[in-house]
C-alpha cells in the first residue's frame, strides 16, 4: 500500500510523514489543482522531511499543451528539482488532440532519471483513457495518477479498475479524486488499486486581526484570508482505513 499527500506548504508535509504517508506531492497554487513549487519551498521540504518527494512541474494553470517556451521551463524547473533533492518530479502533456506528447513525454522521462516519474491527472483529460495509459507506459513513466476520467475515483472506479487490470504489471496506477477515510473501502473493493493520492486540506484560522474588506488580490470573491493545511489525524486515519480495506482481499 501506498499514500501520497498533495501538499503546499513545511507544515503540511510534515503532518504528512507524521501521519504515514510514503509521499509528498509538493505544489504551489492548489487551487489551479497544483503548480511548479519554488526552489525555496523544495529545499525547505526535502530538509524536514524524510518520506519521498516528488515535485510539480506544471509552469501554468489551464489546459495542457504546452509552447516550446513553457516546455523549456518545465526541463528547467524538472533540473532545479533534482538539484534539490526531489525523489520523484510529477507533470503531464497532452496534444491539441487530446492524447499524450509521446515524444516530450519521453524526453522529460529521460531527463529526470535517476528520479521517479509521475504522469498526473491530465491524462483524465484525454481522448482515450487507456490508450493514454499505454502511450505513459511507452513514454517511460513509473506512475499515472488518475480518477478514472471522471471527477472522483468513486464515479472512475470502473475505468480505475481496467487500467489497474491491464496495465497494474507495468506502472503504477495511483487513484485520487475524493479518496477519503470513509469511502476508501469502496474505491479498493471496486478498482483493485493499492496506491492512493489524497489532498485532505483542512481550513486554518488566519492569524490576521485587521482585515480590509472589498479588495482581493486575486479573482473577485476568494477569502483573501483563507488558509489550508493538512493534518497528521487524517493522513493517519485514511492510512489505517487503507490499510484495514487492502486486508480485507480482493475486489469484488
Amino acid at each position: 500500500m501506498e499514500l501520497e499527500i498533495c501538499v503546499d506548504s513545511v507544515d503540511s508535509a510534515a503532518a504528512a510523514e507524521i501521519g504515514g504517508a510514503q509521499r509528498v506531492e509538493l505544489c504551489s497554487a492548489l487551487i489551479e489543482g497544483g503548480l511548479t513549487p519554488s526552489v525555496g519551498m523544495a529545499r525547505a521540504v526535502r530538509s524536514r522531511i524524510g518520506i519521498g518527494v516528488y515535485v510539480m512541474i506544471r509552469p501554468r494553470g489551464g489546459d495542457f499543451v504546452y509552447s516550446d517556451e513553457e516546455f523549456d521551463i518545465m526541463r528547467d524547473d524538472l533540473a532545479l528539482a533534482k538539484d534539490n533533492g526531489a525523489d520523484g518530479v510529477v507533470f503531464g502533456l497532452l496534444t491539441p488532440e487530446g492524447e499524450v506528447d509521446v515524444d516530450r513525454t519521453r524526453e522529460l522521462v529521460s531527463l529526470a532519471r535517476p528520479m521517479k516519474v509521475t504522469f498526473h491527472r491530465a491524462i483524465d483529460m484525454a481522448r482515450d483513457t487507456e490508450a493514454a495509459v499505454a502511450a505513459i507506459v511507452e513514454a517511460g513513466a513509473d506512475r499515472v495518477l488518475t480518477s478514472g476520467g471522471m471527477q472522483t475515483a468513486i464515479l472512475g472506479s470502473a475505468c480505475i479498475a481496467q487500467l489497474v487490470c491491464k496495465f497494474g504489471s507495468r506502472i503504477g496506477v495511483m487513484a485520487c479524486g475524493g479518496v477519503r477515510p470513509e469511502n476508501v473501502q469502496e474505491i479498493v473493493q471496486a478498482t483493485g488499486a493499492s496506491q492512493f493520492h489524497a489532498a485532505l486540506r483542512t481550513a486554518a484560522p488566519s492569524p490576521v486581526t485587521y482585515r480590509k474588506m472589498g479588495l482581493s488580490m486575486g479573482e473577485p470573491g476568494l477569502d483573501e484570508f483563507a488558509r489550508f493545511t493538512v493534518l497528521a489525524g487524517d493522513v493517519r486515519s485514511l492510512h489505517e482505513a487503507i490499510d484495514h480495506a487492502i486486508r480485507q482481499g480482493a475486489p469484488k
